[in-house]
């Protein structure tokens, strides 16, 4: 087999592995979003998922990703629709001529787990209050917005990539447009019953069950090893081999960095160290270093880092404080830290990487020119410009026309049983033979189905006590 041959045979493996690494962390947003709210809305929230990463395949398969990648002009892709067995086996060709090391079809299985993610973070302001179609229906529209950005930044032809924004894995891409679609959607359905009271101040609903939680960052961390690295599209990447194992380090060490940042942040401004807060922190360096890893020097990733953590933990309280609802703090983990690495690239990018990477210049620190950094914040004030009228304008006709919230009985009750006729933890709420409070656990002290426990504690909005079992 000639080398050529070869080489594409070690692109394919890897990119598909890194496919399913960024596919598992739909696992990781199931425990984290679900982990971080009621249990009432449990299954609901991480069944979720499932859902909207189907829709985003189909759509992105006969659409989305002729937009993003197929031939076309600077703004668009205009081929490359509905794609047949022999398209998608190609490699370099027309309609997908932007994948050259790789088959398109290990192209659309890599983009489309992006766009998966993407969309998975717009529900996380949205949570517990969203009616179940609005799930499929805006998943459509986001995906083809998604699309568009995507081909401007991401395609060879695009016009902002023909600028030189540097957008590695796509802080702006992925995280920025999915916190702006968050936005969107937390505004116009408003705020959770009883999450602000009448003079304004927020209440605390406590998510469920932080052990969730907590597996669920892990289970990002480790698919960030797919996401980041794995933009690579190849093993060899400019004049370096294994360029995706360095994009690794500073991803890695990005987190690190974010973990401490936002445990110590919350220890100082909460004068606590919140759990949540320090998970926050790991997520939102993520975030930031997703635009910058392939571009920064390690101690440079360790400062964008250091600098998410904080980012995270001030804004999810200044987001509540403006009066936005966001339960698993979507707006300012993905929204704010996006904005944060796709600046921190043109101001931290190392000239030498950029020229490997074949895309923009060096940053402000090594060129001591305004330059990348203006491309950056261009980048971002159009990509946000039309993506959030885009998002709020479709949400606004769809609330308008048909109503995106449920009713407050449906809410009070919980999108579980009132969405779809169960219960995530159904021995909470109704007997279940041999299930918690009943008379099979009369060894426990419990008598006639009654648990001898204290009164829980009152949460806004939360469900009505269970049913005695």
């Amino acid at each position: 087999m000639p080398n050529k041959d070869l080489l594409i045979a070690a692109n394919t493996i890897w990119v598909v592995l890194a496919a399913i690494l960024v596919m598992f962390m739909q696992a990781g947003f199931a425990f984290l979003e679900a982990g971080l709210t009621r249990m009432k809305n449990a299954a609901h929230i991480a069944g979720k998922n499932i859902l909207i990463f189907a829709v985003c395949s189909l759509v992105y398969y006969a659409v989305g990703f002729g937009i993003a990648f197929g031939d076309g002009n600077s703004f668009i892709g205009t081929s490359g629709f509905f794609p047949s067995s022999n398209e998608l086996l190609a490699i370099g060709q027309a309609p997908y001529s932007f994948f050259t090391g790789i088959p398109a079809a290990s192209g659309y299985l890599f983009e489309v787990v992006f766009a998966g993610v993407s969309l998975a973070i717009v529900w996380g302001a949205m949570a517990e209050r969203a009616k179940l179609w609005v799930y499929p229906a805006f998943g459509v529209v986001f995906t083809l917005i998604y699309s568009v950005t995507s081909h401007w930044i991401w395609h060879a032809g695009g016009w902002l990539f023909g600028m030189g924004m540097q957008d590695f894995a796509g802080s702006t891409v992925v995280h920025y447009q999915g916190a702006l679609a968050a936005l969107a959607g937390a505004l116009l359905l408003g705020p959770r019953i009883g999450k602000f009271g009448r003079d304004g101040r927020a209440n605390p609903i406590p998510g469920h069950n932080m052990p969730y939680a907590v597996l669920g960052t892990i289970i990002l961390w480790f698919g960030w090893f797919g996401f980041n690295p794995g933009s690579t599209l190849g093993v060899v990447t400019g004049d370096r081999i294994g360029y995706f194992g360095y994009v690794a380090l500073t991803t890695n060490i990005a987190a690190a960095a974010g973990a401490v940042g936002g445990l110590a942040s919350a220890w100082w401004i909460l004068r606590k160290p919140d759990i949540s807060m320090m998970l926050n922190g790991v997520l939102a360096a993520l975030v930031a270093i997703t635009a910058a890893s392939g571009f920064v020097a390690p101690w440079a990733a360790i400062v964008i880092g250091a600098v998410s953590g904080w980012i995270a933990v001030a804004g999810v309280l200044f987001v509540e404080r403006i009066g936005i609802d966001d339960p698993i703090g979507a707006v300012a983990v993905h929204g704010m830290s996006g904005v944060w690495g796709t600046l921190a690239t043109g101001i931290f990018a190392v000239p030498a990487l950029a020229s490997n990477l074949a895309t923009g210049k060096g940053g402000l620190v090594y060129t001591g020119s305004f330059h990348q950094l203006g491309v950056q914040a261009l980048g971002l004030i159009t990509v946000g410009a039309f993506t959030f009228s885009a998002c709020f304008g479709s949400l606004w006709v769809m609330k308008r026309v048909w109503g995106i919230r449920v009713e407050p009985e449906t809410e009070t009750a919980g999108l579980d049983v009132s969405e779809h006729g169960m219960w995530g933890y159904p021995e909470f709420y109704i007997p279940v033979p041999g299930g918690y409070g009943t008379e099979a656990h009369g060894h426990l002290g419990l008598s006639h189905g009654h648990a001898r426990t204290a009164p829980a504690p009152v949460v806004p909005g939360a469900a009505p006590e269970p049913a005695p079992g």
